[in-house]
This record gives C-alpha cells, structure tokens and sequence, in this order.
C-alpha cells in the first residue's frame, strides 16, 4: 500500500516562497549585484577621489566577497525550499528549529543589517523576512488547529 502524502500546508508553502526569495537574492549576489552600489559610496561617506585610489582593488575584492554571500544565500534558500517539501510540511519537531535558525541568520540578519545602514533595500528585504515569518506563525497556527481538532476527536 502507497503512503498517503502530506498535504501541502499554508506554512509549507510559505516556507517554500521565503527560500524562493533567498535563493532568488542569493543569485543576485552572484550574477548581478555591482561592486559597490551608490547607497555603499553614501555610507562610507568617500570622496570621489578616495574612492578612486581604492575602488579598483575594492571592488575586485567585493566582487568576490559578493559572490561567497551569494553562494551562501542561494544554498540557504535551496535548504529552506528542501525543509518546505519535507521536514517541516511532515511537521518534524526539528523542522520549526532549522527554519527558525536558518531564517534569522539568513534574511533575518540582512534585514536588520539593511537597516542599520540606511540602505535602498530595506524594506524589499523586510518584506522579505515577513515572508519566512509568515511560515513560521502559520505553523504555529497549524500545530495548534490540529492540536485542537485531535482533541476534540477523543472526547
């Protein structure tokens, strides 16, 4: 006899999206993203002619550094679209624990990071980290529904 597979939940799905999107960012970092972008030349307050000495090795050193952040964020989103599929739509206990981890050290951390800085994008990846939230409180909320279904079941 065949198992019956989990049915794709709300917090699976969204979940599912969140990595989509750190993927999606993550491939950005490596195919796209410029050495320095103009919000970076606001921050570090340079003057065109500082920026000049250095710039070129700078920006053959980000280009780099860059492409490791990609790789890194693409793989976390890969793993969170894996965990979405599995683990956590079978509501494994470890599940809620490596989405939880792997998502405030991911688009949790950049978020809060684009906001100390100032930069252009901060909202898009808050908006971002909603959405891994999202999964998260709707797990919450499933867990409790069919907490509460299977309490009622045996009364």
């Amino acid at each position: 006899m065949k198992a019956t597979a989990n049915p794709w939940t709300m917090s699976s799905a969204t979940l599912a999206l969140a990595g989509m999107i750190i993927a999606g960012i993550g491939l950005y970092f490596i195919a796209l993203r410029p050495p320095l972008l103009p919000e970076d030349v606001r921050y570090m307050n340079l003057s065109a002619a500082e920026l000049e000495a250095f710039g070129p090795r700078l920006a053959m050193w980000l280009t780099q550094v860059f492409r490791v952040l990609g790789g890194y964020a693409l793989a976390t989103g890969v793993l969170l679209i894996a965990l979405a599929l599995t683990a956590f739509r079978t509501r494994h206990p470890v599940a809620l624990a490596g989405a939880l981890v792997g998502g405030a050290s991911s688009i949790g951390l950049m978020s809060v990071a684009n906001f100390t800085i100032g930069s252009d994008f901060r909202w898009a990846l808050f908006a971002s980290a909603l959405v891994w939230a999202l999964s998260l409180a709707l797990y919450g909320f499933e867990s409790r529904a069919s907490t509460a279904v299977a309490g009622n079941g045996n009364r």
